[in-house]
This record gives structure tokens, C-alpha cells and sequence, in this order.
């Protein structure tokens, strides 16, 4: 968390204000947010450098330089980047903040200090790794299909790594496997043709929808909107953070088993669990 309607979503905010907005000052307040730079380095790169356009890429957003430079931020998970005037609310958790031109600040608050401001002159290096976007109009349901074909490993582990597919996580991807009504211990080359249809279908919907809500801010509130606001689509959740609660679809009770030492929530007569479970 945050995901790729999270990130997705600041990069659309931040794209409709940061572009033709110069870099004036930058204070660095944790140094391991922009390593492996100093933080004089990071700032002395920065500063002067006008903001050309703002993307996303996986769980990146990518915030493209008029130089030779693109910063990559990614939120890991409780990153937020928050565009304000003046002084910043949260002074304890904020690690970076660049002052604009105009009189605007972009403030880099992260909680438990995960995230990182990257920057670099060579985004491929980081980006390159990255599998499909799942809502790209190139990945198709044949082209999943491929993909789980050649992979004997469970399916819920493969779809949260990034080098298979970009951008999914713990929540969507409990979402999409409940939806498609997969298991999330089933190996991925065990899914029929028809299977690997309703998740390749299940990813898409629930990530749309998500996105169309500004996406998910669960209880702790880690994840915000640039301007401030909570995203809304934690009401619309089928099984993420519902455990014991009735599943939409049969009404029996949801469960939150382990899988690959992360918490899973699953309902075990929709998703049938495979026999070597």
C-alpha cells in the first residue's frame, strides 16, 4: 500500500498542477529517503530544474526534469506526497519537501520511512525491471494467460511481484483472486483458459474502480490524495480487512489465512482451495 490507483491517482493530481514549476529549494529531513545521494547532492541536482511532466509506472510515480534528471517516488507504505502552500501540518513525518516556484510546496511525508525519492538519469534502471501494466491496452487476457502458463509458483505471490506485473498488491490482489474466484495457493499453471479470463477481467474492474474512487485509504489513514482527501473506495472492499464478516457473493465468513508470510483473505467456498493446500 499504496497501490496502482493510489499511485496512480497522485500522479494524475500532481500532473494537473506540477508541469512548467521550477524547483527554487529543497530540504532534505531523512537522508535515506533520497539515497543513495547526500542529500546537498539530491538538493544541488534538484534545485533549478523545472518540472517537465509527472507519469507513474508501476508503484512509481515518475516525475520527468527538464534536465538530464527524473525523480521516481515511490510510497511504499505510508508515503504520501502532498502539494500545499506554506508550512507543512505534519513536521514529525515529513522527510523531504521541495519548494516551488509560485509559492507552492511538494511535501514528502512518510510515516514509517520506507519510501525513497530517487533520482536519476537513467529511470530504466528502475523502471526496466517492471512487468505489464495491467490496464495497458497491450496486456490482454491471452497474454496472462501466457505468462501464468510458463510459472509453477502460487498465484497470489506471483501477481504481487513486480517483475511479473506492475502494480498490484495485498488488497487488489485479493480482490481480483476472490472476484475470479481463484485461490490464492493455486499453482498459476493450473488455471483453465476460463480462469485466467475472469482474473485477467477481475484485475481490470476492480483496479478501474478503485481508481475511479481515488482509491482505497484504509483505517490507519496512510494514504492520502495530494490535496489532502482520503480515498473512497475502502467501502467498496468484497474481502480485503473483512475477515469473519459474510462474504458478498455465499454469505459464509471470510478468512485471513498466511500466505507467503502475508495476510490473505479469502472466502474458502468461492475460492476453492487446491488439493496440496
Amino acid at each position: 500500500m499504496p497501490e496502482l490507483p493510489e499511485v496512480e491517482t497522485v500522479a494524475r493530481a500532481l500532473r494537473a498542477s506540477l508541469p512548467g514549476r521550477s524547483i527554487v529549494e529543497v530540504d532534505v529531513r531523512w537522508t535515506r529517503s533520497v539515497a543513495p545521494l547526500a542529500p546537498d547532492v539530491f538538493a544541488r541536482r534538484l534545485v533549478g530544474q523545472t518540472i517537465a511532466g509527472v507519469g507513474r509506472r508501476g508503484k512509481w510515480v515518475v516525475i520527468d526534469l527538464s534536465g538530464d534528471d527524473t525523480l521516481l517516488v515511490h510510497l511504499r507504505m505510508t508515503g504520501q506526497l502532498i502539494l500545499g502552500p506554506g508550512e507543512a501540518a505534519d513536521e514529525r513525518h515529513l522527510r523531504v519537501s521541495l519548494a516551488l516556484d509560485g509559492g507552492q510546496r511538494l511535501y514528502f511525508f512518510d510515516q514509517r520511512k520506507f519510501g525513497r525519492m530517487v533520482l536519476t538519469g537513467d529511470p530504466q534502471t528502475v523502471l526496466g525491471k517492471l512487468g505489464p501494466e495491467p490496464l495497458a491496452d497491450d496486456f490482454t487476457a491471452a497474454r496472462l494467460g501466457e505468462m501464468l502458463a510458463r510459472r509453477r509458483g502460487r498465484i497470489k505471490p506471483l501477481l504481487l511481484d513486480q517483475r511479473f506485473l506492475a502494480g498490484l498488491g495485498n488488497i487488489y490482489t485479493d480482490e481480483a483472486l476472490w472476484q475470479a474466484g481463484v485461490h490464492p495457493l493455486r499453482a498459476a499453471n493450473t488455471l483453465a483458459r476460463a480462469e485466467v479470463a475472469r482474473l485477467y477481467n477481475a484485475i481490470r474492474s476492480i483496479l478501474q474502480a478503485a481508481l475511479a474512487d481515488g482509491g482505497t485509504t484504509l483505517s490507519d489513514t496512510a494514504y492520502r490524495q495530494p490535496d489532502g482527501e482520503f480515498g473512497a473506495f475502502a467501502g467498496l472492499l468484497a474481502v480485503y480487512g473483512r475477515e469473519g464478516q459474510p462474504c458478498p457473493r455465499c454469505g459464509e465468513p471470510i478468512q485471513r489465512i498466511r500466505v507467503s508470510q502475508r495476510g490473505t483473505h479469502v472466502c474458502l467456498k468461492c475460492q476453492c482451495p487446491p488439493l496440496e493446500a
